[in-house]
């Protein structure tokens, strides 16, 4: 609940291609979290080089001039900064989910949400004033059941298979996806420096998440 609303409403004043960029930083503090306080699981070089593809691949594709906009709106930006901690956070924490069905903490952690949020959306929001058109509702529940409950539960469950580290560099993807998105549906057409960036994104990732083969033992 604290990132989510932490990035709305710092994405009301930073630009979106650094708002990006500095949302794709979690893999930087689940490393750097793992590596410094609870090394709960190895963290080899391979991931390092990985955490480092991957953000500069986002830059890339995003446009390192998207990062001319650093240090205006200073505190927006570290709200976002504050937000990816908690991302990282949350995927060191949710390792103690492990054992459980995937469902079980994705539903607790939506229950929890909503019980914290709707109060304050009574306060705040007055729904009963709200007239949203169809299209709306529509694209609500899409990102209520698609992008957020499947979204938790598929999370949950990459933690306990790739790690926190591993189950971070998702963050990288958002970006790429998006662009590739924009090119099939709006007829965008990508930078070179878009395509140099998709292939880093694609070597942190795998350097991430693709588990080392362990030689075999000789009988």
């Amino acid at each position: 609940m604290i990132p989510f609303t932490l990035i709305a409403w710092a994405e009301r004043t930073v630009d979106a291609g650094l708002a990006a960029i500095l949302n794709s930083t979690s893999p930087i503090f689940a490393f750097l979290l793992t590596l410094v306080l609870t090394r709960h699981e190895a963290v080899t070089m391979r991931k390092l080089f990985g955490v480092v593809a991957g953000l500069a691949g986002t830059c890339l594709i995003i446009g390192v001039q998207a990062l001319h906009g650093l240090g205006r709106e200073l505190l927006a930006q570290l709200a976002i900064v504050s937000a990816t901690v908690c991302y990282a956070g949350a995927a060191i924490f949710g390792r103690t989910f492990k054992g459980l069905d995937p469902i079980m903490p994705a539903a607790g952690s939506l229950l929890c949400g909503a019980a914290i949020l709707v109060p304050v959306s009574l306060v705040v929001d007055r729904p009963w004033t709200l007239a949203p058109s169809a299209q709306s509702v529509l694209a609500l529940l899409g990102l209520a059941v698609i992008s957020t409950a499947l979204a938790f539960a598929i999370y949950f469950r990459l933690v306990q298979t790739l790690g926190s580290v591993g189950t971070t560099a998702q963050s990288y993807l958002r970006v790429p996806i998006g662009v590739a998105i924009g090119a099939l549906f709006l007829g965008e057409t990508p930078s070179s420096t878009a395509w140099a960036g998709l292939v880093c994104v694609i070597i942190g990732v795998a350097a991430m998440t693709i588990p080392v083969r362990k030689p075999a033992l000789a009988h």
